[in-house]
Parts: structure tokens; C-alpha cells; sequence
């Protein structure tokens, strides 16, 4: 069966920092960048940044439009295209909304972490339940530390964090999504 929708969503709120507290983290250019690249290059229909920041809502929309309309569009025709799915919307709920006005089905939710969840499934089964999808499914990364625990417990699914070779695990959250959509997305798997 054709799957209908995959989406990915940027998680600035609730977060963690390093000392474990719940926290907004600030968006960096950096990652709208590189991460709506990312999620063309992988057929993403759906970008989302999500944070309860008005300014940093802003700050996004003004980036977007230099890329769409501006002096960008012109110089840089590609990020142009990468930045045409990108929305920013203050919380998930707004996000899941969003996705089940789009699509008429509710999105099944997936959630990231750097650390194991009860709920965790392998990449195997994940993407062979995204191929077989019948309903729209949006993966959420989370910024700073990590995704607060109460909202993961909520989400649907949470796959296996991405390993290394030693004790260290702490990706830049730009190359978790380039991994883990390689994982899921990538035709030749």
C-alpha cells in the first residue's frame, strides 16, 4: 500500500537542558537549513518548527522569505526549494492538527531520543510500517537535551536511539535526522 505522508517536526518545547530542567531552546539557522535539505533530499512532505516563541517564529519567517522571495531565491535556488515545506507552528498540537486538516487521518506520532523507551521499536519495523502505512506519520526530534519524558509517553512510537562505537551519545539533532531518515527512508534499504 503507497504510504500517504511522512512529516518531521522540530521540537523546541518541552525540552530538556543539561541540568535536566524543562526548557525552550533557541532555533539556529543552522539547523533550518540543513535539516529542510535533509528532509527533501529524503522525500519528507512536511517540516515543522515548533516552538511557543513568537520572536522565534518570527525570526523563522523572515529567513523563509529572504530563501522564497528575496535576494536568496535568486542566489540560491535550491535552498529555495528545500524551504518550500518548512512551517512553523507554536506547539505539536497545532502541528497534529495541521496534519489531520491536510490529510482527513490522524498522524501516528513517533517519537526520537538518544536513550532507550519502553516503546522502542527497531528501524526494521519502523520502516516497514511506514511502507505499509494508512495514516500520515510525523517523526519528532527533540533540541537541547532531549525531548521531556511525559510527552514521549504520549507519543505513539519511539524507535531505537541511533549508537555509536563508544559511551558517547549526543548527535547534533541536524545529524540525527540525516541518519535516522537514512534509516527509514532510504530506497535502497
Amino acid at each position: 500500500m503507497e504510504r500517504l505522508s511522512i512529516s518531521i517536526g522540530l521540537l523546541h518545547f518541552p525540552v530538556y537542558n543539561k541540568k535536566k530542567e524543562v526548557v525552550t531552546t533557541s532555533i539556529t539557522t543552522s539547523c533550518l537549513h540543513d535539516i529542510s535539505r535533509t528532509a527533501r533530499t529524503f522525500g519528507v512532505d512536511n517540516f515543522y518548527i515548533i516552538t511557543p516563541l513568537q520572536s522565534q517564529r518570527e525570526l523563522v519567517g523572515r529567513l523563509i522569505k529572504h530563501w522564497q522571495e528575496g535576494y536568496g531565491a535568486q542566489y540560491n535556488p535550491t535552498r529555495r526549494y528545500a524551504l518550500q515545506n518548512v512551517a512553523v507552528v507554536s506547539n505539536l498540537g497545532d502541528c497534529l492538527q495541521g496534519l489531520r486538516e491536510k490529510y482527513g487521518h490522524e498522524p501516528a506520532t513517533i517519537v526520537t531520543s538518544a536513550r532507550a523507551h519502553k516503546k522502542s521499536i527497531s528501524y526494521a519495523e519502523l520502516r516497514k510500517r511506514i511502507r505499509l502505512a494508512q495514516q500520515p506519520y510525523i517523526i519528532i526530534f527533540g533540541t537541547g537535551w532531549g525531548i521531556e519524558e511525559s510527552l514521549i509517553d504520549h507519543m505513539d512510537i519511539a524507535h531505537e536511539p541511533v549508537y555509536g562505537q563508544g559511551n558517547y551519545n549526543h548527535l547534533s539533532v541536524r545529524a540525527a535526522v540525516a541518519i535516522i531518515l537514512d534509516r527509514l527512508m532510504n530506497k535502497n534499504r
